[in-house]
């Protein structure tokens, strides 16, 4: 997908880029498949602002998507490709031959009347679903399940997949794009190609209009706060932080800091971390 460039006719447009959106085929979503979304602004059940810089947006309808992809050896025409405002990957309308529509995440070149299936013996071709242990190694994958039958949970997002390297045991070795290698069942369902639109992101949004239709609202620095408002606040001019490193507005350490659970049960599946940048 193209990206499009603006001439720079006031201060907003130079610079900003959009995407060509040459794969969209229709701009009418599939009514059956549309939930209402409601919007909280970063706030929880008790009113309480809970996540912070969110907050008007322009409105949009969630579109329910098969992760699952479980109506097996039953195929399915590309209907159409579409965008979808909840996600930076485009979506594909499914109609299957039992009558039944369904949304998944559109592959990179896949077109409007393809067909496509999901099983395990199925042929190996883009946007075809069929278990891990069925698939060659070397192939390029997308939509991956960590527990069979949960749904895809792994390379969801535009220009994301991951490459088979080898079988061991019950379990089939990926490596993914961050450089990590994991295991996974061999019974988890994927989907052969790569998530498309994968310039998404190269675009410039231009201007902070464009970041507001998105619903995100300004965020401030802590260093131009007060000290009662951040840590990071206060002093004459600029000033560092004052600390061994830098802090959330709580007090917590931020900017680096791992988060990840130092016994999480999935560690013994991965092989090798991914490489630091």
């Amino acid at each position: 997908m193209a990206i499009k460039k603006y001439k720079p006719t006031t201060n907003g447009r130079r610079g900003m880029t959009t995407l060509a959106n040459e794969e969209i085929t229709t701009s009418t979503p599939e009514k059956s498949l549309l939930v209402s979304k409601s919007k909280t602004g970063g706030r929880n059940n008790q009113g309480r602002m809970t996540v912070q810089h969110i907050g008007g947006g322009a409105k949009r309808k969630y579109r329910l998507i098969d992760y699952k992809r479980n109506k097996f050896n039953i195929t399915g025409k590309v209907a159409s490709i579409e965008y979808d405002p909840n996600r930076n990957a485009n979506i594909a309308l499914i109609n299957y031959k039992d009558g039944e529509k369904r949304y998944i995440i559109a592959p990179k070149d896949l077109k409007v009347g393809m067909i496509i299936e999901s099983g395990e013996n199925v042929d190996i071709k883009v946007g075809n679903a069929l278990p891990l242990q069925n698939i060659p190694v070397g192939t390029v994958v997308h939509n991956i399940e960590l527990q069979p039958g949960k749904g895809a949970e792994m390379c969801r997002a535009a220009g994301a997949s991951a490459q088979i390297l080898g079988r061991e045991g019950k379990y089939v070795m990926l490596r993914l794009q961050s450089g990590e290698t994991r295991k996974v069942l061999g019974t988890c369902m994927a989907t052969i190609g790569v998530v498309g639109n994968e310039d998404y992101e190269l675009v410039n949004l231009g201007k902070a209009g464009r970041k507001r239709h998105m619903g995100i609202r300004p965020t401030n620095r802590g260093s131009v706060m007060n000290p009662n408002d951040h840590p990071h606040g206060g002093g004459e001019g600029r000033a560092p932080v004052g600390r061994k490193g830098p802090v959330t507005p709580w007090g917590k350490p931020a900017l680096g800091l791992k988060t990840r659970k130092n016994k999480k049960a999935s560690d013994k599946l991965i092989v090798s971390r991914k490489k630091k940048k």
